[in-house]
């Protein structure tokens, strides 16, 4: 007995051994070279060019604009400047705003009438445009800007699904009206 209790662990041991020599790592499925990403990549910087090009000659067929480049990758100038205040909305205040939306070529998207006053808690939300939620923190109040938003900055890929169309870049006018602490709102 003691002998066959023996005999039946050192099969089951060659067994195990045998079989795991044999194993070999298992290839996914599909294999990718990468290079989707890269023409994807490329595609991405082509597009962003283009958009920079159009958005540069904007700015030099308007050279009495005084055009500021954002480190956020869009354009801005001044319509009217509040030079008295020093404050700017920041996170945990609700900004109350006004905008419209123009084309490269002027022609108005949304008009300011149309798109009616706007509450926003600043970076607390997502309901605007990514651009616009950095633009609105350059603001003091009273003052209105207009900014020169590339798509990927703007509503990018999908467009807004209504009036602006894939990979759009636009025009956006915005007056900040006021911006007080969440806090101090009165529901």
């Amino acid at each position: 007995m003691k002998l066959f209790k023996q005999l039946l662990l050192l099969i089951i041991g060659v067994f195990t051994i045998l079989s795991c020599s044999q194993q070999k790592a298992r290839r996914p499925i599909s294999q990718s070279s990468g290079t989707f990403m890269k023409e994807s990549a490329e595609r991405n910087k082509k597009l962003i060019a283009t958009e920079e090009a159009k958005i540069d000659s904007i700015i030099k067929s308007n050279p009495e604009m005084n055009y500021i480049s954002s480190k956020k990758g869009y354009w801005y100038h001044y319509e009217s400047k509040n030079e008295l205040d020093t404050l700017r909305p920041k996170k945990g205040d609700v900004a109350y705003f006004d905008y419209e939306i123009k084309d490269l070529k002027g022609n108005i998207i949304y008009s300011d009438v149309e798109l009616k006053p706007q509450e926003y808690h600043v970076d607390k939300e997502q309901k605007i445009m990514i651009g616009l939620r950095h633009g609105i923190k350059l603001m003091h109040k009273k003052e209105k800007i207009t900014f020169l938003f590339p798509s990927h900055v703007a509503y990018g890929y999908h467009g807004d699904e209504r009036r602006i169309g894939t990979n759009e870049p636009i025009i956006c006018t915005v007056t900040l009206n006021d911006f007080k602490p969440e806090e101090k709102i009165i529901k």
